[in-house]
């Protein structure tokens, strides 16, 4: 069984859609909130929240983030040397507790590098809720090793 890919098995183009989805429990949102030390009311005081335009607890936006960056990484970065960069995080959409992330990945570009032994990979992740509405999106690049090639610093 194989985790992650080779710079080679990277095509322009290609989307990896990832699976389970994961839902998003208010006890999941509490306790990233408190990991992080993220105490916005917004996110933690379920009376404050019914008061905003959300009438109700918005979870943490990293969370949404750090779900889909997780789905993402046996399709994109299991066998990542490092991961050289998070561009452009966008957040579109709220996330409720009780949502269902769904994410998927498109390759954007596969560089070669002065490196024989590796290259890198830059890709975009969407994520979605169960109604299939984008609530945030980011970019990144990964810096893959080659098949068959022994890594040299």
């Amino acid at each position: 069984m194989e985790f992650g890919r080779y710079f080679e098995q990277f095509k322009e183009g290609d989307i990896y859609k990832h699976w389970p989805g994961r839902t998003i429990t208010e006890s999941d949102d509490m306790l990233f909130c408190m990991l992080t030390m993220n105490h916005h009311p917004l996110h933690i005081d379920k009376n404050y929240a019914e008061g905003t335009q959300f009438k109700q607890n918005v979870v943490v936006g990293n969370l949404v983030m750090d779900i889909a960056f997780g789905m993402s990484v046996e399709d994109v970065s299991g066998k990542a040397i490092a991961n050289l960069s998070i561009d452009e995080v966008k957040f579109h959409k709220p996330t409720f507790h009780g949502d269902t992330i769904y994410a998927e990945t498109e390759v954007l570009s596969v560089q070669e590098t002065s490196k024989p032994d590796r290259g890198v990979v830059t890709v975009e992740t969407r994520a979605t809720n169960q109604r299939e509405e984008m609530v945030m999106s980011f970019k990144r690049s990964v810096l893959v090793p080659r098949e068959n090639q022994v890594q040299k610093d």
